[in-house]
């Protein structure tokens, strides 16, 4: 799952930046509007977290912007203004949720997570796939009730793959969702991480689709 945080203030960001990535999620940073208004041209974001005081173009008329543009790209707010009015300007302009700085990071992981959900359609944030288990809240990953300890791209690369069990994603869309563009990218990454997942989980957990990407299997099949 790939992120924009859109926040002017320096540690504020970073913060944020740091520990969502440490949850496994691939997160941009920008710190102002105009700059937000140019990275979601790319149309590659899940979600975007968004201050409103932000220089060159404030947040409430971004996030104005982008649903009268019909884009339903999840949003969650993230602010130091607490008054009753600025939460409801913020959630009528068309805000998931709305977060007062401020905040612990566990609450603000939380919230990314169940706006998700509700935008899945799915109360219950752990993925199944036959006998594999993700929960994205606990960081945690089981096979057959067993847990299974992975690295923060190890957990990130299966829950994209297990996201939409038994489609195939592309290389290039694999990396969107691991790494952010400030991160260094090399040519056989993916391949690491998946030869890594193979090792945990077993030879045909991923399979190899030829030209095409990988999908999450538990079901014995044969490489293509």
């Amino acid at each position: 799952m790939r992120l924009l945080v859109v926040e002017d203030d320096p540690m504020i960001g970073d913060s944020m930046q740091r520990g969502l990535r440490n949850s496994g999620l691939a997160v941009d940073w920008v710190r102002d509007g105009k700059d937000a208004e140019l990275a979601l041209g790319n149309g590659v974001y899940d979600l975007m977290i968004l201050d409103l005081g932000l220089p060159r173009k404030g947040g409430l008329e971004l996030l104005s912007q982008l649903r009268g543009q019909g884009n339903d790209l999840p949003v969650l707010i993230v602010t130091a203004r607490d008054a009753v009015e600025d939460k409801v300007a913020g959630l009528n302009s068309g805000a998931d949720d709305y977060l007062v700085k401020p905040f612990d990071f566990t609450e603000l992981n939380a919230r990314v997570n169940a706006i998700m959900r509700r935008r899945s359609g799915s109360g219950n944030p752990v993925m199944s796939y036959g006998p594999l288990t993700l929960d994205p809240v606990a960081h945690q990953v089981t096979l057959r009730g067993a847990p299974v300890g992975l690295s923060a791209r190890e957990f990130s690369l299966l829950r994209a793959l297990m996201a939409v069990p038994g489609a195939v994603l592309s290389r290039a869309e694999l990396e969107e969702a691991l790494y952010g563009w400030d991160e260094e990218v090399g040519s056989n990454a993916v391949e690491v991480h998946i030869h890594n997942l193979r090792n945990k989980l077993g030879s045909h957990a991923i399979l190899n689709v030829r030209g095409a990407g990988y999908r999450v299997s538990m079901l014995n099949d044969v490489d293509s």
